[in-house]
């Protein structure tokens, strides 16, 4: 079963750029799994918001954010995938010629 709006709090991860955890505001981190946490690392409270089935959020479903709350207690949204090739245009030269 689940619910058609709900406040949350998300929170940023501490360990890795761009994952977020969404939490019930009445519940908070509680039913987050302790090993969920560790990974996750210090959750840093970025806001809180009123989740609404038919809210557009850039890079999550709604619905799914709050079906996940509904029935895990949590909503972990992962970071986007990186291309292989963006990654290599920050490495340093091996033999660099200015």
């Amino acid at each position: 079963m689940s619910q058609d709006k709900l406040i949350c709090s998300i929170y940023r991860s501490s360990k890795k750029d761009e994952m977020y955890l969404y939490v019930a505001k009445a519940k908070g981190l509680i039913e987050v799994p302790d090993a969920l946490l560790k990974m996750f690392g210090k959750a840093q409270h970025s806001m809180d918001m009123l989740l609404t089935a038919d809210k557009t959020l850039a890079r999550a479903d709604a619905v799914e954010i709050l079906n996940a709350i509904t029935e895990k207690g949590y909503y972990l949204q992962m970071p986007p995938a990186r291309d292989e090739y963006l990654l290599d245009l920050y490495k340093a030269p091996v033999n660099p010629t200015y």
